[in-house]
């Protein structure tokens, strides 16, 4: 059974999510604090964590900073801040989505199951572009031949860029594919390329590789 952990200080809140995971079938525990979280993950790995950003100590944006050092783990923000500066720094932070609350439990459910459905990617073999190989197989990415440590959102949007390469993906293109969205908020495409970018790319300001073509969308060149 998927395991969920939520990371919320509001009680009330907490508790409400905890019964409606569970309701929708996953195994759910929470904490109240970013160190409590934390602490939780390192002792009993969840599936996926629920964060707010709202958070007393550790905010959630240091907290998924934390979870992300040495986990991949799916992480999806649920708070009541909406503003986009927010948004684009939790998704920079680590995070692989982001809700506004009030959340409906029927479509944040449906956000999980997209999150742990991008596990490895078996549709292309190994591919090379330049001094970079994407090999979905094995789950992994090297640059010059050294590792790369990417999240597994991050992974299967390179699977999917390798698997056309050459071709122009749109960003709704990407959303539909990737994150399994039929409509959504195309910035979770435009940060997670900027974060693949720093990773993989000798020039992040300058792209060899992974180029975006104006008004259209993004693709991967050798």
């Amino acid at each position: 059974m998927t395991a969920v952990l939520v990371i919320e200080d509001d009680d009330r809140i907490r508790l409400a999510l905890l019964l409606a995971l569970e309701e929708e079938g996953y195994t759910a525990y929470g904490a109240g604090t970013a160190e409590e979280g934390l602490r939780r993950q390192r002792e009993t790995p969840a599936d996926n964590v629920l964060i707010d950003l709202m958070l007393p100590g550790i905010d959630g944006f240091e907290c998924i900073r934390q979870l992300r050092r040495d986990d991949d783990v799916p992480i999806v923000v649920v708070s009541a801040r909406d503003d986009t500066h927010d948004i684009v720094a939790a998704l920079e932070a680590g995070a692989d989505d982001y809700l506004v609350k009030p959340v409906a439990v029927k479509e944040l459910s449906a956000r999980l199951r997209a999150l742990r459905r991008r596990g490895r990617s078996t549709a292309v073999p190994a591919q090379v572009f330049g001094d970079l190989e994407i090999s979905p197989e094995a789950g992994e990415v090297r640059r010059a031949g050294r590792p790369v440590a990417v999240t597994r959102t991050e992974f299967r949007l390179l699977c999917e860029l390798a698997e056309h390469a050459g071709r122009v993906l749109s960003r709704q293109q990407l959303l539909r594919r990737v994150w399994g969205y039929d409509t959504g908020d195309e910035r979770l495409v435009d940060v997670h390329v900027g974060r693949l970018r720093q990773k993989i790319e000798p020039d992040p300001t300058k792209p060899r590789h992974l180029v975006t073509l104006r008004g259209l969308g993004y693709k991967l060149q050798r």
